[in-house]
């Protein structure tokens, strides 16, 4: 009778325990990730931006948020992709020196990297993978979740690069601008008919008004990229959710929303005048779609019983700027242009301004190599500097807030020509130097900030940031203006820079795997964002590089505060006086950059100027 009671006791137990389990199993984790291109932080309010504000203010609220430097945007989708800082992943900028001509970007060796064919060729050019890193995305489809990513042209294709497949439920979904087109990521036959089923075409649309730009004479766009994203959405509520629903298995799905990054680069609301910049309504307009869109997101995860399983990490690539083509020692801005207003920088200012200190030519990479002429300008800046443009001995690739340099030879005798030659002009705020080519006065050493690496492409020789300054109002980061070395007007949207207005994007979080109310003021990074999602979702990822982010555990139920270390990093003064500072701040091994320049010449280094008594 004893032997009988103790064999009903175990089954009773052995029962319980298995109730227990599977009461405590946690269902598989769904994710997604929403990028609002160009989001600044601080003009998330429940009036501009409701659906962001709420996550925000319901779930965790990343209050020290930070883009990676240069704050470009397939530079920093490489870090969210894949956890590691520039220096691993070799997207230095949107544009970069790929050390070979680019056929799909008209044979030049400094493409622009928001192109699927262009990704495609620097992939293949580098053994395949030119990140030389596993994307979170590539990681998930490998542990068989579903994987999607839809959005903007570049950057969305970033996150599975290297997925050229398209089997049905065992590939990454792209859906972007090229979508339908020639070089578009390809479409399997299943989400073909998917689309045609709910009544979506398989071309995606451009983006009309949106895109244009205008010019110096022609105010831009003075619409949201609406309809573009309007596909996209529908797309990723109408088709993705439902078929990843009826797949019975976890999922990531990454959403790049252009808005309102694109719009406040074209916008039209402030053609040559600094003011509004980048606060006015086509901007604001842009910012509202980006919510829309979220907002759209979350209503289709209640719909289809998602909600409680799917976290959802919302985070800006960078924050933005106005931007201003002012100088009053460039010999660039001094010449006279058919398409510049007179008195203001031209695009590629910076590669003539350095022909000519150095006394050799210039020639344009996006013309076939073509020399530069006197009273013209490179055709979107970039520019090859020495007597055989072939073999160059000076590179700049252009970008906007920043630009990087090349110096293919690796002469220092050349580098410290270059170094002298930016000290003297009044739009540079802050020069890096890879350590290879020597210590100058005036600069840091490129390695302070993380962009020396194990990446592949080739490593620029300096990187160059321009000066940024506050145009009067109350809150400088809101109304942050910065050199740009780009084709837009002054008056139109720009980033790249080093000032706090770019490196502060928005950052915040909501699900079952973070916080609720939760204001983290621990620093966070975009780096951050890639090793966060890896360890939600449990994914087995080996680093190649060493230069990582680390998992935002105080964000997640449990999670404990962590000691954060803060400090200024000044290099020795040049001999004009000028000094770049670096303002840092660090968790362990994990460093994150909130501003860096010459004190008085970039936004966020104001109390450096003051106690430096400029």
């Amino acid at each position: 009778m004893a032997f009988r009671s103790k064999i009903l006791l175990l089954a009773a137990c052995a029962v319980l325990g298995l109730q227990l389990g599977t009461a405590n199993a946690a269902p598989p984790r769904n994710l997604i990730l929403f990028v609002p291109d160009g989001m600044r932080a601080l003009m998330v309010t429940l009036q501009t931006a409701p659906t962001m504000a709420t996550i925000r203010d319901q779930g965790v609220n990343f209050a020290n948020p930070h883009s990676l430097f240069p704050t470009f945007t397939t530079a920093n989708a490489s870090a969210m992709a894949t956890g590691h800082y520039l220096g691993d992943t070799g997207d230095f900028s949107n544009t970069i020196y790929t050390g070979y001509p680019v056929a799909p970007a008209g044979g030049t060796v400094t493409p622009f990297l928001e192109n699927n064919a262009v990704l495609f060729d620097v992939d293949e050019h580098f053994d395949g993978d030119y990140l030389n890193e596993e994307t979170i995305l590539k990681a998930a489809r490998r542990a068989g979740f579903s994987t999607a990513a839809i959005g903007k042209l570049g950057p969305t294709l970033i996150f599975d690069h290297t997925d050229r497949a398209n089997r049905p439920g065992r590939h990454t979904i792209v859906i972007d601008d090229s979508t339908g087109r020639n070089h578009g990521a390809p479409l399997s036959d299943e989400m073909k008919a998917a689309l045609e089923k709910a009544g979506l075409p398989i071309v995606a649309p451009t983006r009309g008004d949106n895109g244009k730009a205008g010019d110096f004479n022609t105010p831009g766009t003075t619409v949201a990229n609406i309809e573009q994203q309007a596909y996209f959405v529908d797309v990723a509520t109408r088709v993705v959710l439902p078929a990843f629903k009826a797949r019975n298995k976890p999922f990531v799905l990454v959403f790049w929303s252009r808005d309102p990054d694109g719009a406040q680069h074209n916008q039209g609301d402030s053609l040559n005048a600094l003011t509004p910049g980048i606060n006015g309504p086509t901007s604001l307009a842009a910012i509202k779609n980006a919510d829309n869109n979220l907002a759209q997101l979350r209503k289709a995860l209640d719909e289809l019983g998602l909600a409680a399983t799917t976290d959802i990490v919302v985070a800006a690539d960078h924050g933005f700027s106005t931007i201003s083509k002012q100088s009053q020692t460039s010999a660039a801005a001094k010449a006279k242009y058919a398409d510049v207003p007179e008195g203001l920088l031209p695009p590629g200012f910076l590669a003539i301004d350095l022909a000519k200190a150095l006394a050799m030519p210039l020639h344009d990479p996006e013309e076939k190599n073509a020399p530069v002429a006197a009273g013209a300008h490179p055709k979107r800046g970039s520019g090859l500097i020495g007597h055989n443009p072939a073999k160059p001995d000076v590179v700049v690739a252009a970008n906007g807030g920043s630009d990087l340099i090349y110096l293919p030879g690796k002469n220092r005798k050349l580098a410290a020509q270059v170094v002298k030659a930016l000290l003297a002009q009044d739009y540079v705020s802050g020069i890096f130097v890879d350590a290879s080519l020597g210590r100058y006065q005036g600069t840091l050493p490129m390695s302070a900030i993380n962009l020396k690496g194990a990446a592949r492409p080739p490593h620029p020789a300096i990187a160059v940031n321009f000066k940024s300054f506050a145009t009067g109002c109350e809150q400088p980061l809101l109304c942050a203006a910065e050199v740009a070395d780009t084709g837009l007007q002054q008056g139109q949207g720009m980033h790249g820079s080093f000032s706090r207005a770019d490196t502060m994007n928005f950052m915040a979080a909501i699900g079952p795997s973070f916080k609720t109310g939760f204001v983290d003021k621990a620093p966070a990074s975009n780096a951050d964002v890639g090793k966060t999602i890896a360890h939600i979702l449990k994914l087995r990822i080996k680093a190649k590089g060493r230069l990582i982010g680390r998992v935002l555990r105080e964000a997640m139920p449990g999670g404990r505060m962590p000691a954060v270390r803060s400090w200024t990093l000044r290099s020795a003064k040049s001999a004009n006086g000028l000094q770049t500072v670096l303002k840092t701040q660090a968790m362990g091994g994990t460093r994150y950059f909130d501003a860096a320049g010459f004190p008085g010449r970039t936004v966020g280094l104001e109390a450096e100027a003051k106690s430096a008594g400029r």
